[in-house]
């Protein structure tokens, strides 16, 4: 037998894999870009000086640095992102959107608008969105959130 927190952390499991699944077909036939290259997209725009280094974009994706670099090589070869080294340390290297990038990015956002529209707006009232809204902050809170 289960207790509550288990089956709901199962049940945020299932949604997110549902609600990914969906946005990964859609991203990758009408974007040609899979859901992690649209979240690196979206984590370097949102960051301060809309660049970041590999370990830090690693860090904030929860992934390797080198899971970064493999991510990013094809990404480069398109133009979606580039390479900006530090000007006070030639070791350091960031990643950088490119123009293409950045309107890559602003078509996906409006897909992943969309469906996350659908996913709300089929089931739920304004106000039990709203508090579902709140209850996800509650559950974020002290984490680093870096995309909302």
């Amino acid at each position: 037998m289960t207790d509550q927190y288990t089956t709901n952390a199962l049940r945020l499991l299932q949604v997110t894999d549902d609600f990914r699944a969906g946005l990964s077909d859609e991203f990758s036939a009408v974007h040609g870009i899979s859901v992690n290259e649209f979240l690196m997209l979206l984590h370097l725009e949102r960051s301060a000086s809309n660049r970041l280094s590999r370990v830090d974009l690693a860090k904030r994706m929860h992934v390797s640095a080198s899971t970064i670099t493999r991510m990013a090589a094809p990404m480069e070869k398109i133009g979606l992102v580039g390479r900006q080294m530090d000007q006070r340390d030639a070791r350091l290297v960031f990643v950088v959107t490119t123009d293409a990038g950045k309107e890559k990015l602003s078509q996906a956002l409006a897909t992943f608008s969309k469906r996350a529209s659908y996913l709300f707006s089929d089931r739920w009232e304004d106000e039990e969105v709203d508090q579902f809204a709140s209850m996800l902050r509650r559950l974020i809170a002290g984490t680093g959130d870096t995309l909302a």
